[in-house]
């Protein structure tokens, strides 16, 4: 199945069930002197599901990942991408995505069993610990264009592994569609940026939260124990850059995830470009 091509310009430039591939594609055009680039995107697929122990009713862990890697005409771009998103939702190197894919399957479900099988052991006469032991962990990811010749990569994780509730969180990485290179907040803003964007970060926020003072801003539980900051965690689209808050990091598990967007047009004088 092939996905819908996205064309941008670049600014200035003359159990088991087997694993299985679906082609996502993401084509980036850059437009002088003739040349392009282009990339493609396809998916490393895995869905892996394992009881805890023999017993009938036995909790299960599940494991279901989507991950989109990148095909490129310039390997050296592909390579630089993929290791970055194996490494970030992995922590592996030297395998390809598949591979990468099918291991951390293996190894959760594994340790899953292993870890916890003595245990329930011990808790399963007790109805309420049930739910204890029904792991899950989930990714999908997708892939869009965004400022100039960015490429932005969504990874959207839920996962369950005891506790009280389960996590869902939003990563994004952005890469330079040419060298592959992930690029930071320096790579996009001028030295000293930080106090300014928290500034403005911080008067977003109360416009979200619908205040006019810090006081009140907690109240709503918003900055209560920590202080505002620019997160590493953005998106850059086309008109403006997006800050991703999940849970705990500015407000809690109760508040979800939290997103503040400011144009570039407020902060062209912070931009580098």
């Amino acid at each position: 199945m092939r996905n819908s091509k996205f064309y941008i310009n670049f600014v200035g430039m003359n159990k088991i069930i087997i694993p299985f591939f679906i082609l996502a594609t993401l084509i980036l055009t850059a437009c002088g002197g003739g040349s392009s680039i282009s990339i493609d995107f396809e998916k490393a697929k895995s869905e892996q599901e394992i009881t805890l122990v023999s017993d009938n009713g036995s909790p299960s862990c599940k494991v279901c990942l989507d991950v989109a890697y990148a095909k490129c005409d310039n390997a050296e771009t592909a390579k630089a991408i993929n290791e970055a998103i194996e490494k970030r939702l992995f922590d592996m190197q030297g395998l390809n995505m598949q591979q990468a894919v099918d291991s951390f399957a293996r190894q959760y479900t594994h340790e899953y069993k292993q870890t916890l099988a003595p245990l329930y052991e011990q808790d399963k006469n007790d109805e309420t610990k049930q739910r204890w032991y029904e792991y899950h962990y989930t990714i999908d990811t997708k892939t869009k264009t965004g400022r100039d010749n960015v490429v932005v990569y969504l990874i959207n994780m839920d996962y369950y592994e005891g506790g009280a509730h389960g996590i869902e969180q939003q990563l994004v990485m952005n890469f330079d569609a040419q060298s592959g290179q992930q690029l930071t907040l320096k790579d996009v803003f001028v030295p000293g940026f930080e106090a300014r964007m928290t500034e403005l970060l911080l008067e977003k926020l109360m416009e979200i939260a619908d205040v006019k003072t810090m006081d009140d801003l907690k109240a709503k539980d918003y900055l209560f124990s920590m202080d505002m900051f620019p997160s590493e965690n953005f998106i850059l689209d086309s008109d403006e850059i997006t800050f991703i808050y999940n849970a705990y990091e500015i407000a809690p598990y109760a508040m979800g995830r939290t997103e503040i967007s400011v144009s570039y047009s407020e902060v062209k004088d912070l931009l580098k470009n």
